[in-house]
């Protein structure tokens, strides 16, 4: 079941505490005069891991600016927005810069998954650090303009790039994702990915398709990669899920057929589980060692939902 750190509902990255002041972006003057006082904070960036500093009590993932420049982070800030008046700014670093920082006692380079299933940093700093995640990697792969080519320049505190020679504006994007429980009475359909660690299920998930609805995409992405047709779709909620820059759709379908044809290109395997199964998976005492998602994630939420 959720843990302590992610309840019922709350899955990682939903927790906003941040104050975004979106009013603020378009002053040059005023995000320089944030980012130069000495209340400004950083989190610093690289790929799908978090620079953080190695203090008496562990790692920090909210570095002064200070500290982020000293540990190679880039000068482009991106501001992410207030918190409790002070400003909180989005880095990234270059590959050399983080393979320097290996090693080092005062500084950890740690993989955000790993930090946000340990609890390394608290559940309410997650969503900012997500944003900090996608915006990061957003700018480090459009650097270009996508209609004429020329380099593109960093505008509004990093919230859009423009470009100099045919004025196109780019702006960060977000890809819809649903992911799905799909239950037949007592019974739901779970999958597994190559990737996954041993014994671990999860839900079906895929990107929502162009001019698609949030149901017609539950129902083809079910399909194509089980086999099963299902109906009754329902939203739960969503997730913003910043591999790179996503937003999970979770929702509850029901199967209108059962037998299972696995598309081997997408999953490893699928199949129907039990509720007794799936509530021994969630508390680690299922007898062949299968488990679900973790409470970070919002299909443990789906699956913890459905039980209760």
């Amino acid at each position: 079941m959720p843990n302590d750190s992610f309840p019922l509902g709350q899955p990682g990255f939903v927790s906003d505490p941040i104050d975004r002041a979106a009013h603020l972006r378009t002053s040059d003057d005023t995000l320089f005069a944030l980012e130069g006082h000495r209340d400004a904070r950083a989190y610093v960036i690289h790929r799908d891991s978090l620079v953080m500093a190695r203090d008496a009590d562990g790692l920090r993932a909210l570095l002064t600016l200070d500290e982020a420049r000293k540990f190679g982070a880039n000068p482009g800030t991106i501001f992410l927005g207030l918190r409790d008046g002070a400003a909180v700014f989005g880095m990234g670093i270059s590959p050399a810069g983080a393979e320097d920082l290996l090693g080092r006692p005062d500084v950890g380079v740690e993989n955000l998954r790993a930090v946000a299933a340990r609890g390394t940093v608290a559940a309410r700093e997650l969503s900012t650090i997500a944003m900090a995640k996608s915006l990061v990697g957003w700018h480090q792969r459009h650097g270009f303009c996508a209609n004429c080519g020329v380099r593109t320049k960093m505008a509004e505190g990093g919230w859009k790039r423009t470009c100099p020679s045919c004025k196109a504006e780019h702006f960060p994007r977000t890809d819809p994702v649903v992911i799905m429980l799909v239950t037949a009475g007592d019974k739901c359909l779970l999958g597994r990915q190559a990737q996954f660690p041993p014994a671990m299920w999860s839900c079906l998930a895929g990107f929502v398709e162009a001019a698609e609805t949030i149901e017609q995409a539950v129902a083809r992405e079910i399909f194509e990669e089980a086999g099963v047709r299902c109906e009754d779709v329902r939203y739960y909620m969503t997730q913003p899920w910043p591999y790179p820059s996503s937003l999970m759709i979770g929702c509850i379908a029901r199967a209108t057929t059962t037998d299972i044809v696995v598309d081997r290109s997408e999953l490893e395997d699928a199949r129907w589980f039990s509720r007794d199964e799936v509530a021994a998976m969630l508390a680690g005492t299922h007898p062949q060692g299968q488990t679900g998602p973790h409470a970070v994630a919002i299909a443990h939420h789906l699956l913890a939902q459905w039980l209760r």
